[in-house]
Order: structure tokens, then C-alpha cells, then sequence
């Protein structure tokens, strides 16, 4: 038996079709971000630090934050100004009250910017900030720090998992 051995160069395309994955309903995703308010200054940023990693749709971030990151992909960027109403709301003034020094013990001194924790006759803690003080009283403020603000965000979607 004769053999005779033929080389053979097969030309052919290869194509690979690259699914990306979009942000939706339980995905879990991981963004960077830097927020700012409406004359410029800076927040909050993830960029010095790990990409903030949640689940779409858990309630884990403000819902216009949520909404600006649904139907992103990997890789994408997008800047947004969310709306108060999406983002920690209008300020509420029930939460503003104002306190007797007295009712402070002797050692703390209140200052404007200096957080307190309050317990409700239920036992809940309530994180407040102290936003005036008088020589008799000081008014501290219960409200998310950001409510009645416009917050902008520069995202980028660093990835995205179903």
C-alpha cells in the first residue's frame, strides 16, 4: 500500500459573539461612582476605594440611583442628576427639634455638625445632627443629611452578574 501524505490548510472565519450582560432585576452589580451636589462638591466617591456591589431592585440604594444604573452593561458610563423625590426625599420638618441643654449629660458641649443618637419611646436609635445651638437649647436634625437635595452621579458599571 502506497501512502501519500497531502497537506491541507483549512481557511475558515471564526466568530465569537460577545453577549453582554445588561443591569436588570436581581443582578448583581458592581459600580463606581462620584456624587455631587448642584454647586460641585463632592459627597461620596467610590473610586479610592472598592466598587460599591449590591443586587438591582433590593431596595439597597435610593431609587433614582437604581433606575440610572437599569439596563447598563459592563463597562458603560453614564452621568445623572436625580431628582429629590428619588433620591432621600424633601426635608421633613417634624424631624427638626429643638432641645434643652439640660436634658444633655454635664461632659457632652453640643456643637452645629456634631451627631447625636436619639432613642424613641420604642427603643429605636435615630441618627441626628445638631444644626443650631442657643445658650439655653440646640435644635438637632433627624433627616437624612442629603434630603431636599438634587444629587448628580458619575457611574461606570464595572460588573455586571445575572
Amino acid at each position: 500500500m502506497n501512502f501519500k501524505v497531502i497537506n491541507v490548510t483549512l481557511h475558515f472565519k471564526l466568530f465569537i459573539i460577545l453577549v453582554m450582560t445588561k443591569v436588570k432585576e436581581n443582578s448583581k452589580v458592581k459600580v463606581h461612582y462620584t456624587g455631587t451636589l448642584e454647586n460641585g462638591e463632592v459627597f461620596d466617591s467610590s473610586r479610592e476605594r472598592e466598587p460599591l456591589e449590591f443586587t438591582m431592585g433590593q431596595g439597597q440604594l435610593i431609587p433614582g440611583f437604581e433606575k440610572a444604573v437599569l439596563g447598563l452593561e459592563k463597562g458603560e458610563s453614564k452621568k445623572v442628576t436625580i431628582p429629590v423625590e428619588e433620591a432621600y426625599g424633601e426635608k421633613n420638618p417634624d424631624l427638626v427639634q429643638t432641645v434643652n441643654k439640660s436634658e444633655l449629660p454635664d461632659e457632652i458641649k453640643p456643637e452645629v455638625g456634631m451627631q447625636l443618637i436619639s432613642r424613641t419611646p420604642d427603643g429605636h436609635e435615630i441618627p441626628v445632627t445638631i444644626t443650631e445651638v442657643t445658650e439655653e437649647t440646640f435644635t438637632v436634625d433627624a433627616n437624612h443629611p442629603l434630603a431636599g437635595k438634587a444629587l448628580t452621579f458619575d457611574i461606570e458599571v464595572v460588573d455586571v452578574e445575572e
